[in-house]
């Protein structure tokens, strides 16, 4: 007891210290001798500047903007400015940089050493350095979660039912199964994504099309088409690769997925086989020209496991051995490998928010019995991706709280069809709830909750009903940061509830600028529209939100997500474009967002409705259940916050 009351003690001590490290132009990582805990709060200060000899201008914190010509240069992190000031945490190979720049602050995701880097190409020697502040801002205490559940472990009976080695199209035995996965389709996509593995593309077409994307938008591009491998009698679910730009086509960590048929406990399996690239070699069969792998194939798991881990997801890595294990073969292409013959067990977080079913029987309910919209719609499960029932007691709603709605960005510019019009309407007229919109200007997301937390306050002084607030599209993140940056807010909301939700930022804003400033000067012509859009469009870039999740990974209030997707079948022509191109990415998306960039970390999943990402909100001529949808959010969200109680 006294070792660890002296323990507590010591890391009082260190929060707000503060340590000056200086960072040399010719650094690769610098060991700043500083160890965090998972969940330490971190704040980063810099200043300093960096002097290329092939370049005109000086490179602060935030690095030079990359021009055509510097994309040939392969960076730590190829999508930001050369020289940028970039820390990670432990010195793996596998450990993850992040971007610090001028100012930064973030909790770590992983306990280990802490170190600071510059992103810029192996023999960089700039003149000039950095001066970097680092603070202890907040100890992890309650940020750091930790798993007390039980989870299912891996038995005979599973592995007999999981091939020993992938094959191909010819049943020609390949890599072997070295690794396994527990968690849900969202919940890996996430981890992967978050340490900087991209999603190779299926076809020549998607490759060109991800390619051109990343072309427009001066970042690097990453992957190309990986073979179709099979097993349970298909190819993957899915291929996945970390590497340099210019070195992917010899030089890759890369591996497949495929779902399991089977459940291991409650849990999602997935069964994966990894190789490393490391050059190109002779195909024995067919003499053509093929990949070389790393023979040392359990190097490339580890890899796997580690960069995982550094999602800060994971609970727990295992081993199982089979008793008919391979630790000696050739691949299909007859190139040899070796393994210790052990498969590794990764286990995410188990999901124990995941409300879709619950909230489904609300929708069909509310849709069936109710019938706010006034026309007929049909059956609701052609409205949601979860099937639900529609005999739920459909009591009075009450006027405890009041509802306040956020719309998303360019609301001001097509004024004349707000946001849950119609629902607000029939809430308002047939229960007497105060529901209310804010219609924010295109501003940034920082200058949007400056403005929602001063109409707030003001809306407090007159009457202290708290409020259920609902953030679609931008308005997730406008209510986001107003939540992080006025923590007096949570005292007068009682929830949160994000409808298609830009929460994790969109590869649109990040792919497409050049498009969308054409795009936003044709809207400002027709005049109407608040604020600044280009800023706004900053706001929901994909590092902008990160960088915030990562600063503010905990919802203040009780936090519930809806996502939005459509389908190649369901889009329409307005979004066609935007969904093709963000399919090239993820096929669940809604035309701007993709549906894993829609849930708020740590929120409760309300599941997801089928539809394109404008027309769940605003009427655009095509039918869909807006009001049914908005009753329904309110109603579940009442009765959970009354089983909260």
């Amino acid at each position: 007891m006294a070792r660890l009351f002296l323990a507590i003690l010591a890391a009082a001590s260190l929060l707000g210290q503060s340590q000056q490290i200086d960072l040399p132009g010719n650094s690769t990582w610098l060991d700043t001798g500083i160890d965090v805990k998972a969940g330490d709060l971190l704040r980063f200060e810099a200043q300093g500047s960096l002097k290329y000899a092939d370049a005109t201008q000086s490179a602060g914190p935030e690095g030079i903007p990359r021009s055509w010509k510097d994309l040939m240069r392969v960076l730590p992190l190829n999508d930001l400015g050369r020289g940028a000031l970039l820390g990670r945490v432990g010195d793996s190979a596998a450990a993850r940089p992040f971007l610090i720049g001028a100012k930064r602050e973030s909790r770590a995701l992983v306990a280990g050493r802490l170190f600071l880097g510059l992103n810029h190409p192996a023999g960089s020697n700039p003149e000039g350095s950095f001066n970097v502040t680092v603070t202890l801002a907040g100890n992890a205490g309650d940020a750091a979660k930790t798993f007390s559940g039980t989870l299912p472990p891996i038995t005979e009976k599973e592995l007999a039912q999981i091939p020993r080695r992938v094959v191909d199209k010819d049943q020609n035995p390949g890599d072997r199964v070295n690794f396994l996965i527990l968690g849900t389709e969202e919940q890996v996509k996430s981890a992967l994504t978050s340490v900087g593995w991209v999603t190779v593309d299926r076809s020549v077409r998607d490759s060109i099309l991800r390619g051109a994307l990343g072309s427009l938008s001066k970042q690097a591009y990453l992957t190309m088409p990986m073979s179709e491998l099979m097993v349970f009698g298909r190819a993957q679910d899915y291929g996945w690769a970390m590497s340099d730009p210019i070195k992917t086509v010899m030089a890759r960590h890369h591996f497949r997925i495929w779902k399991a048929p089977f459940q291991v406990g409650d849990l999602t399996l997935w069964v994966g086989a990894g190789t490393h690239d490391i050059g190109f070699d002779r195909d024995q069969r067919t003499g053509g020209v093929t990949h070389k792998i790393d023979p040392e194939t359990d190097k490339e798991r580890e890899f796997i496991g580690e960069s995982l881990r550094q999602s800060g997801q994971v609970v727990k890595i295992d081993y199982v051995t089979p008793a008919d294990t391979v630790t000696k073969a050739k691949t299909a292409h007859g190139q040899e490998f070796f393994s210790d013959g052990r498969i590794m067990v990764v286990y995410l977080t188990p999901q124990s928010n995941n409300a879709a079913t619950a909230f489904s029987d609300y929708f069909c309910s509310v849709l069936k019995q109710n019938n706010p919209d006034g026309e007929d719609l049909g059956a609701c499960d052609q409205w949601l991706q979860t099937p639900g029932k529609s005999d739920l007691k459909l009591s009075a709603i009450g006027n405890q709280y009041r509802l306040l709605v956020v719309p998303g960005i360019m609301n001001t510019c097509v004024s004349d069809n707000p946001a849950f019009a119609v629902g607000r309407k029939v809430l308002a007229e047939k229960y007497g709830l105060t529901a209310e919109l804010l219609s924010v200007p295109n501003n940034s997301s920082e200058s949007n909750a400056r403005e929602i937390a001063g109409f707030i306050a003001d809306k407090m002084k007159n009457d202290t009903r708290k409020f259920i607030v609902i953030g679609y599209s931008k308005g997730t993140p406008d209510l986001q940061t107003a939540l992080a940056l006025s923590p007096a807010l949570k005292d007068s909301i009682a929830a949160f509830i994000s409808v298609a939700g830009a929460s994790g930022g969109s590869p649109i804003a990040d792919s497409l600028p050049m498009q969308l400033d054409a795009w936003m000067g044709k809207v400002r012509d027709k005049g109407g529209c608040k604020g600044d859009l280009a800023e706004g469009f900053k706001s929901l870039k994909k590092d902008t939100r990160q960088r915030f999740l990562s600063a503010y990974p905990h919802p203040a209030v009780p936090t519930y997500s809806l996502a939005s997707i459509t389908s190649r079948e369901r889009v329409p022509k307005t979004a066609a474009q935007t969904y093709m191109m963000l399919s090239a990415w993820d096929p669940q998306n809604d035309g701007q967002l993709l549906r894993m960039d829609q849930v708020i970390p740590e929120s409760k999943f309300l599941g997801a409705v089928w539809s394109d990402h404008l027309n769940v909100a605003l009427n655009m001529q095509a039918k869909f259940p807006r009001a049914a949808l908005l009753e329904s959010l309110l109603r579940f969200v009442l009765d959970d916050l009354a089983r909260a109680r």
